[in-house]
């Protein structure tokens, strides 16, 4: 396994492989005489780990972390002396994946609180913690099977409480729809092994449906000298789950049958938009434009959904090739792009175009129980979300039951503490109105009015609250 590393690393960054093979019999000489509960050499887990980031095209240090990330917690070696042998920066990683000792709390509950909380925090001091945690748990949900039926359910459940939304936020559907399936599968598996047969039949019975369409857009594409792939995809087994819990049947699934169409550049995705609608007749309400209105995530791309043969529905995604990677990797595709600097671009990029961050930030801020403050991150952060519009067109992300106050201490806490109502698709209404995806908001304010008690029970975001508080002392 090591070599299939090695392989791994060789491809994009051959300067630092020394230190990564030091980081492995570091690791392997310390979790000597250790197992894993399906009898192999605990050593295999935190190098499977590594082998998943380097195909993400991870940074050295991150991959000597990856190796390293459990010593802390199952060795006797100390940080000073992980720092002393692979430098500060390896060591702040490790430290940042490594659980609080037992010995700090007073129970069990207390101690995966407190657990929880440091992984969710920890991107706010580097995002590269929370990218290892994610490896982490995604090899340890697909070696799921060598543990007890209830600890399955425990892991799993856990895994789409957290580390699913986590993984989302950051624009890592590769991973995030690989851990809603893993989940789905030990919490339900006969619903899942119904819903996988389901799939398997779709993709048979839509193969002649799919080539053909894959046929006549490679050939349009050819004659307009548009450099181009296309992949076929079907939704994934959770994806298809969610959708039928929520009441929709298999015809009425308009993404369950997708193409994904890469080109080269940005006036191209816009041509051959054209040129699908041109072969293929649209469904209007089905369109979207998340190019020049990105996901909150950064996910950017075309959306149309078309009827193929056989009045199938198929959506075509429509992207750069830039854009495909962000859409599978989300911030790690910077590993990519430019994988010595990657770190404080990920950083940076997070700090500035990401929303949830610092809706993050806020809720750390004013929860200081963890058991509270996770509450408030599963009922903001990690829930359905609705999306609404400013004046100007921007995208505003709040969790499903935001009000208009939550929108307007959203953006800007002058614009909450003013606020006397707003208009909503033209429409006057007062603060407490609970807003819709796709509404559009228009706050209207007066500078002589301020904040009610009563808009505090009405809220739901942490920042909305703190604000209103604040301005009624």
């Amino acid at each position: 396994m090591l070599e299939e590393l090695i392989k791994l690393v060789s491809l994009y960054d051959i300067d630092d492989i020394d230190k990564i093979k030091k980081a492995y019999s570091f690791a392997e000489h310390y979790h000597e005489g250790q197992f894993r509960e399906s009898g192999e050499a605990y050593i295999n887990h935190p190098l499977s780990v590594a082998i998943i980031l380097a195909e993400m095209h991870a940074d050295t240090e991150t991959l000597c972390a990856a190796l390293l990330h459990d010593i802390l917690e199952d060795t006797n070696v100390t940080k000073e002396e992980l720092e002393e042998n692979f430098g500060s920066e390896i060591a702040n990683l490790v430290d940042g994946v490594t659980k609080l000792a037992k010995m700090n709390f007073s129970s069990k509950e207390e101690q995966n609180l407190a657990n929880t909380r440091k992984i969710i925090t920890s991107i706010a001091e580097d995002v590269r913690i929370v990218i290892i945690k994610l490896a982490d748990r995604l090899h340890n949900m697909r070696t799921l099977q060598y543990k007890k039926p209830f600890k399955q359910k425990e892991n799993s459940l856990e895994t789409l409480e957290i580390f699913v939304p986590i993984a989302y936020h950051i624009g890592a559907y590769r991973i995030k729809s690989e851990l809603e399936d893993l989940s789905l599968h030990y919490l339900y598996p006969e619903k899942y092994k119904e819903i996988e047969e389901i799939k398997n039949n779709i993709e048979i019975n839509s193969k002649h449906c799919l080539d053909e369409m894959v046929y006549t857009i490679n050939d349009t594409l050819e004659k307009e000298r548009i450099m181009h792939e296309i992949k076929v995809r079907t939704k994934n087994i959770y994806g298809i789950y969610k959708r039928l819990e929520s009441g929709y049947n298999l015809s009425n699934i308009h993404d369950l049958l997708s193409l994904k169409i890469m080109v080269d550049t940005i006036s191209n995705c816009y041509q051959t938009l054209g040129l699908i609608h041109s072969k293929y007749k649209p469904i209007n309400e089905r369109f979207k434009d998340y190019i020049y209105n990105p996901k909150t995530n950064m996910y950017r791309s075309l959306h149309t959904t078309v009827f193929g043969e056989d009045e199938r529905l198929v959506q075509t995604q429509i992207r750069t090739f830039d854009m495909d990677k962000i859409a599978s990797f989300g911030l790690t595709t910077y590993w990519y792009i430019n994988n010595k600097d990657a770190r404080f671009i990920m950083q940076k990029e997070l700090k500035e175009k990401y929303q949830f961050y610092k809706s993050l930030l806020e809720i750390n801020k004013v929860f200081g129980d963890n058991k509270e403050f996770l509450r408030q991150i599963k009922s903001e952060l990690f829930t359905d979300k609705i999306y609404v519009y400013t004046p100007k067109g921007d995208i505003i992300e709040l969790p499903k039951g935001s009000t208009v106050i939550d929108f307007a201490y959203k953006i800007h806490t002058h614009l909450g503490n003013t606020l006397i109502n707003a208009l909503v698709n033209d429409k006057l209404v007062n603060p407490f109105h609970k807003l819709e995806n796709k509404d559009r908001v228009k706050v209207i304010t007066n500078d002589l009015s301020k904040p009610k008690e009563e808009w505090i029970d009405a809220v739901v975001t942490a920042k909305a609250k703190r604000k209103i508080k604040t301005n009624l002392q």
